[in-house]
């Protein structure tokens, strides 16, 4: 978390706080902590000039990832 806050701290000197803390918001909607997120969310919204299009997350309902039932029995 400290080296996460670091980078933060550090792109807000190079960008701005304002543009660093609308990234840790998008960061924060979409759930996206990753090493390299923030950046790379800051970086596409100072090239697009907007905001990130998020999804809801979708649930295993809505998947479209075949089932195994095929492989039951195999290898019996």
């Amino acid at each position: 978390m400290r080296r996460k806050m670091t980078e933060a701290v550090d792109l807000s000197k190079l960008h701005g706080t304002e543009d660093v803390n609308r990234a840790l918001e998008t960061c924060a909607k979409a759930g996206r902590f990753a090493d390299g997120d923030l950046a790379r969310i800051l970086a596409h919204q100072q090239q697009s000039g907007g905001e990130l299009v998020l999804f809801p997350a979708r649930g295993e309902d809505s998947s479209l990832q075949t089932s195994t039932r095929a492989w039951e029995g195999f290898g019996a």
